[in-house]
């Protein structure tokens, strides 16, 4: 049953502060909740029966974690919980995983494999596509500025779509991060006077690191970016937009990476 008291903690999860204080998050729509059934302890999942009915509801709750309560909900009890303008039949609160705040337990992930890092990113809905793209090109962790938004913020989650269950996120002063890592680690970052994107050989491992959506990346990380590289506009000399948005930087940078890895195989 849905309790008054239970409603009003629901949709006080839109803060952060609560988020914080609780230890958990929340997802909404079946697309999500389903992707995070198996990833995360649920401690509430709130459907309508129609949803809790079907056929991709039973399987997902099946192989779930755990479900502490599952509450049968109407459709207007849906439209007073939801965040979301259009509702999608399902709402779920779940407990966010304990982090490690150790860098020394960190150090050497981007010297074995490719990883981002996030300089200071303020838009949910850029976060939640980066983490979305970083699942999709197999990066399985980005390291966050302590400035960068909240990774469990309802819009970025649901930008995720479910990819937060796959992609590690550890947020961590970047200087000090990336002066710990082993000497020799590529440093890469995006600037208007790199070189070219497209004519530079790239590893299979290093560092992504992709600056604020106005400043770029922070005057402090540039000094240590070992590779800057340049996404060239086409034709070159042609009158364009100033930059690109930081989410479709992204997507093209980790694609060029991602071909000239398949190409070295």
């Amino acid at each position: 049953m849905l309790t008054k008291n239970k409603q009003k903690f629901i949709r006080s999860l839109a803060l952060k502060k609560v988020r914080d204080a609780e230890g958990v998050f929340l997802a909404e729509g079946p697309k999500v909740v389903e992707e995070l059934l198996d990833k995360f302890v649920c401690l509430s999942l709130l459907g309508t029966h129609r949803y809790l009915e079907s056929a991709s509801a039973q399987t997902a709750m099946h192989g779930a974690q755990h479900i502490a309560e599952i509450i049968p909900i109407n459709d207007t009890q849906l439209s007073q919980l939801s965040l979301q303008k259009t509702p999608h039949d399902v709402i779920a609160v779940f407990q966010r995983p304990q982090e490690a705040t150790d860098v020394a337990l960190w150090k050497d992930i981007p010297t074995q494999s490719l990883a981002l890092a996030l300089d200071d990113i303020q838009d949910p809905g850029n976060l939640g596509t980066i983490i979305r793209l970083a699942d999709w090109f197999g990066i399985e962790h980005i390291f966050c500025s302590p400035a960068t938004a909240d990774a469990f913020s309802p819009k970025t989650v649901q930008a995720t779509m479910g990819a937060l269950g796959r992609v590690r996120l550890h947020y961590t002063p970047l200087p000090s991060f990336i002066q710990r890592l082993k000497e020799g680690t590529p440093i890469y970052g995006t600037f208007l006077d790199g070189e070219n994107l497209y004519t530079q050989p790239l590893t299979t491992n290093g560092l992504i690191v992709m600056g604020n959506e106005g400043n770029g990346i922070s005057p402090e990380i540039r000094k240590l970016c070992t590779h800057r590289l340049l996404i060239p506009n086409y034709p070159a000399g042609r009158a364009t937009s100033e930059s690109l948005n930081v989410s479709v930087a992204t997507a093209i940078i980790c694609s060029e990476f991602r071909r000239q890895a398949v190409e070295q195989e």
